[in-house]
């Protein structure tokens, strides 16, 4: 708690020194990383995210001008808009806040001007929802400077609402959710379809594990086609199967034997498999058997790569590394086509294994992967 009083004592120094007054409070929001439930949001499934210790954080303060103004710190920039700039297809990071702006006076809360400093220590373009999190700590500072009372659940669908259709990015609400609800040492398991959310205990360092988290710097090469693609065969093989959504096939092989097409068999595969994956760790979480998500982390790497062909080269050579590496299970997460990989490991390995991935990375001639340990840590929160 020192550390994060410091860092919130530092961000309020800063607000003055930029705006010459004394910031109202301090908010934060976190990224987050999805232990497992790939792919499986869009088709009513489940997902089990945790949220990370990196997070965006936001010194704010009411303005009597009527306008928003936000100061980043990372990139030294101030954006300014006015109630008028207020509509869906505004470009650049600032869209990100006004959205959330957008959003909550679409649902009709009076929410008034604001100077806002920011910070953010989640990796960009990683796949950690660095996006959510800038939301999420926007929503959470102006709901309390305007003594707004919404549920959290509320909260993060509003953020997914200003993505969506603001900034005009198609996200699930597990990234919002994630950043919104989640708990110190707890995973959320939420269903997609009801938004039921359970906190399930995550005690890594109580059994003497640790999840590293590996960035591999890949680019996201055709991630947009290629994720529009999955999830139009998905949404294909829904109506082949005459259910709603995938998440409601209860007999695997006798769906696969309707289908004829073999990649959507594969498809369908790993929805199904994956979805039963994600149930089957809540079992293992309840029961407190962190060590035995292991294999279930290994079986879905295996059905993204194979069935849902969505890892790339040094993704695949990222698991292969922390396996051999004494992992005791690894699986790439997120939606594909580059970004990070989880592994479960003994606690103090995380940092050897993140070498021995990034001289596996040299050997290979890739650029150098980014890693640290991720924590389960708390959603989004007032600091000071």
């Amino acid at each position: 708690m020192h550390e994060v009083s410091n860092g919130a004592s530092a961000l309020a120094e800063a607000f003055r020194a930029r705006t010459g007054r004394q910031a109202a409070g301090v908010w934060a929001a976190p990224g987050r990383v999805n232990l497992i439930g790939e792919h499986t949001d869009y088709n009513d499934g489940y997902v089990m995210p945790f949220a990370l210790p990196q997070r965006v954080s936001i010194a704010a303060a009411p303005s009597d001008d009527g306008t928003w103004s936000v100061t980043s710190l990372n990139n030294d920039s101030t954006k300014i808009f006015h109630a008028a700039d207020l509509e869906p297809g505004m470009t650049g990071w600032q869209a990100y806040v006004a959205g959330v702006v957008w959003a909550l006076q679409q649902a009709r809360h009076r929410v008034g001007g604001a100077d806002m400093v920011l910070t953010s220590d989640v990796p960009e373009g990683a796949g950690l929802s660095s996006s959510a999190a800038l939301e999420c700590a926007v929503l959470t500072a102006l709901a309390d400077l305007n003594d707004l009372e919404i549920a959290g659940l509320d909260r993060a669908k509003l953020a997914r609402r200003s993505e969506n259709v603001f900034v005009g990015a198609p996200t699930g609400l597990m990234d919002q959710a994630a950043s919104t609800l989640c708990t110190v040492g707890h995973a959320l398991f939420f269903d997609c379809r009801t938004d039921a959310a359970e906190q399930v205990l995550l005690d890594t360092a109580g059994d003497g594990l640790e999840i590293l988290v590996l960035d591999t710097k890949t680019p996201h090469a055709l991630v947009d086609s290629e994720y529009a693609a999955r999830r139009a065969s998905c949404e294909e093989a829904a109506r082949l199967l005459g259910v709603p959504a995938l998440r409601d096939v209860s007999d695997l092989g006798a769906a696969l034997d309707q289908l004829a097409d073999p990649v959507i068999r594969r498809r369908v595969r790993h929805v199904v498999t994956e979805n039963a994956r994600v149930l089957t760790a809540v079992d293992v979480l309840r029961a407190g058997r962190i060590a035995d998500l292991a294999p279930l982390l290994d079986a879905s790497h295996e059905s993204m790569r194979d069935d849902f062909e969505i890892t790339v080269p040094q993704v695949d050579l990222a698991v292969q590394t922390a396996r051999t590496s004494g992992a005791l299970g690894a699986r790439m997460t997120g939606g594909g086509f580059g970004g990070c990989i989880i592994a479960l490991v003994a606690a103090g390995e995380s940092e050897r294994i993140g070498r021995e991935i990034a001289h596996s990375f040299a050997a290979a001639g890739y650029g150098p992967p980014q890693y640290f340990t991720a924590i389960p840590s708390a959603g989004a929160q007032r600091l000071q």
